[in-house]
């Protein structure tokens, strides 16, 4: 990373006068190392949201005090287990054997562009999750990659309309690319990884 804990502070500053004070900003860590992480506990960062269950495991065992965490990858019903242990909220919710499993709330990761790369249910599916896991607290969603962030907006918009369909409070989609585009479309929390730490 070979940045400061002042260079993240200022850039997590610059995006918090962005997005204003109720949006979550969730610090993606894929990319970082263990030690990368007190970098991001020293500039004040204070949610993380990890991709892998086993980095998660290993990042919160130096750091465990340091953050709340979040689980933003795909979710294997077998990792559940140690998810719900460490993370108070999983982005990516997407299996009926995941549900049967985890003990934390959960975001219901949607794959509006059907494409077949990505995780997440279709919007039909949408209520029967709601009544297989109760502790579903929202929508999440990753739109097709683009160049251009208002491609991302229609399904920003679908999203937020699927949540206010189902009486859903949160919303997490927006990333480094398109966070801005996100929360005008109603974004509660945006996953941003490259615009806090690449120089």
């Amino acid at each position: 990373m070979g940045l400061s804990a002042d260079q993240v502070r200022e850039r997590l500053a610059r995006v918090r006068d962005e997005v204003g004070s109720e949006v979550t900003i969730v610090a993606a860590t894929k990319y970082l190392s263990v030690t990368e992480l007190g970098v991001l506990a020293e500039a004040g960062i204070e949610v993380v949201g990890e991709n892998r269950a086993q980095d998660l495991e290993a990042k919160h065992a130096a750091h465990g005090d340091a953050f709340r965490w979040h689980f933003i990858g795909h979710l294997q019903s077998r990792k559940a287990k140690l998810v719900s242990e460490i993370c108070e909220l999983v982005h990516s919710l997407d299996s009926e054997s995941a549900a049967r499993r985890l003990q934390v709330p959960a975001l219901l990761q949607v794959n509006l562009a059907g494409e077949a790369s990505k995780s997440g249910v279709s919007p039909e599916a949408i209520p029967a999750f709601l009544e297989l896991y109760p502790r579903i607290v929202g929508l999440s969603t990753m739109p097709p990659a683009t160049d251009d962030p208002e491609r991302s907006r229609p399904y920003f918009e679908k999203l937020r309309e699927l949540a206010q369909e189902c009486g859903l409070r949160d919303l997490s989609m927006g990333t480094s690319q398109d966070y801005k585009v996100a929360v005008e479309e109603g974004a509660t929390m945006i996953r941003i990884g490259s615009v806090l730490y690449q120089s």
